[in-house]
């Protein structure tokens, strides 16, 4: 039987067809994790960030995969997986099939991650629904990493940001010029190897339709705490040069498919162009 705090939490959503569910169900699990961390002091100490903290918060219209959080101050020898009994706790109290793993440490690492996985849940809510699943083979488990940013930039500005189900209640978050700040960092320095994170364009597309400010003092302190910029900051010119060089290596059919599947609009994305970014890049104004 699902519990009618979830069965609510998927209305609102207006599935319909399994695909809808799954994403759908992803992010109900997401907003669950969140709910059982805040029932610890782990907001004391962090702040939540990524698309993620986008889409449950501002509204970005594209799903997201996993849950990014920074510490406000470094804290190399933060252990997450105390925190991770509580969010354990919350799925628990909910009846929801969904375990959380701590991945191991190996070696010192500049993140703490978990993961939160469950082999049923998606299957459990399309039987009781009866809904007709058009996925071949065994429905996709559901899978989101977490993960702990324990060594972040000076200087980071939050906002208290209120989440309205399945409980009213305020995570802390950072702010949109902290968030673009991130997401430029992320575009301009993160190495994703062969792979091309699309998805991170779409939301650089995103901050600038919605005229949101750079925190370029950000950017700086980002790239010279991850080594790839000489000095603690970058000026917006040096920026936008840097975002141009990237827009024309795009490879624009490897970009779209990594994102197409996160967006139920696929038509957005004939304007996409490495011109179309380049004026898009040209629109990006810095936090005065």
């Amino acid at each position: 039987m699902i519990h009618p705090a979830l069965s609510a939490l998927i209305d609102r959503y207006q599935p319909q067809t399994s695909s809808d569910y799954q994403s759908a169900v992803r992010e109900i699990v997401q907003e669950i994790a969140l709910i059982g961390l805040w029932r610890t002091p782990f907001y004391e100490h962090a702040a939540f960030y990524g698309g993620s903290a986008l889409r449950i918060f501002h509204g970005l219209d594209r799903f997201s995969e996993d849950l990014d959080f920074t510490l406000m101050t470094e804290q190399s020898d933060f252990d997450l997986a105390p925190y991770m009994d509580a969010v354990q706790h919350e799925f628990d109290s909910l009846g929801l099939t969904v375990a959380v793993q701590i991945k191991a440490k190996s070696k010192r690492s500049k993140v703490d991650s978990a993961f939160l996985k469950s082999d049923t849940l998606l299957g459990e809510i399309l039987l009781q629904r009866n809904i007709q699943h058009s996925l071949t083979g065994p429905l996709p488990t559901i899978k989101i990493k977490i993960e702990v940013d324990k060594e972040p930039p000076t200087d980071l500005l939050t906002e208290q940001m209120l989440l309205l189900r399945p409980y009213s209640l305020y995570i802390r978050c950072l702010t949109k010029p902290h968030l673009f700040a991130g997401k430029v960092h992320a575009l301009l320095f993160r190495d994703w190897g062969s792979r091309v994170k699309g998805r991170d364009w779409y939301d650089l597309e995103w901050f600038v339709q919605r005229n949101v400010k750079l925190q370029t003092q950000q950017v700086g302190h980002r790239a010279h705490k991850s080594g790839d910029w000489d000095s603690s900051s970058m000026s917006m010119d040096e920026i936008r040069y840097l975002l141009m060089r990237k827009a024309d290596t795009l490879a624009m059919d490897r970009v779209i498919e990594d994102v197409i599947r996160f967006v139920k609009d696929p038509s957005r994305f004939q304007i996409w162009s490495a011109d179309y970014f380049k004026q898009l890049i040209q629109k990006i104004q810095p936090v005065e």
